[in-house]
């Protein structure tokens, strides 16, 4: 398959899924199985799961940097793979706890209060961006389009990362909250 028609192929894929991901998300966060008739206990072990999953991907994404930076292609691909799955796995975790459990309100005051909900908020908004961002920049290395994947890739890894990074940190401050 030529390397446009793979762009091509998947760019409609990219679209949708960066409207769908997001909106499915916030349609499943509203939904509470014991509305349905669920009898299904608050999946309340998942919460430090899912932020040890967010750390691992910030770790796996340095790494996979450092294997490319170092020549080693076989090594980043891998690594970027198992990111792209911990994302995935993060999702599924994520939009489970919220199905089974009420959402914790943040406890803190003063600055703190404001300091956790800016990286909060940052956090959902680049969660966000950052879907289309590590699309294309798959997409680009499946078509061998290097010279566009790592162009794409120098604004997706930083915003990826802190969606990482952020998404440990806010669980850290929140916490002590947990019912």
């Amino acid at each position: 398959m030529e390397n446009n028609t793979i762009e091509q192929k998947y760019n409609k894929w990219i679209v949708l899924l960066s409207i769908a991901i997001p909106v499915v998300v916030a349609v499943l966060f509203k939904v509470k199985l014991k509305d349905f008739g669920f009898d299904v206990a608050p999946l309340s072990f998942l919460p430090p799961i899912y932020a040890t999953v967010n750390g691992i991907t910030a770790v796996l994404l340095v790494t996979a940097v450092m294997s490319i930076k170092n020549g080693n292609r076989k090594r980043h691909e891998l690594l970027m793979k198992m990111a792209i799955g911990c994302s995935v796995a993060f999702l599924a975790m994520y939009v489970a706890y919220h199905m089974t459990a009420e959402s914790t309100k943040y406890g803190g005051e003063g600055m703190f209060k404001y300091v956790y909900f800016f990286i909060l908020i940052t956090h959902i908004v680049l969660s966000i961006v950052i879907i289309p961002l590590v699309l294309i920049t798959y997409v680009r290395a499946l078509a061998t389009k290097f010279d566009k994947h790592k162009k794409i890739a120098k604004i997706t890894f930083p915003i990826w990362l802190y969606v990482a990074v952020t998404g440990v940190v806010v669980y850290l401050m929140i916490s002590p909250y947990y019912v």
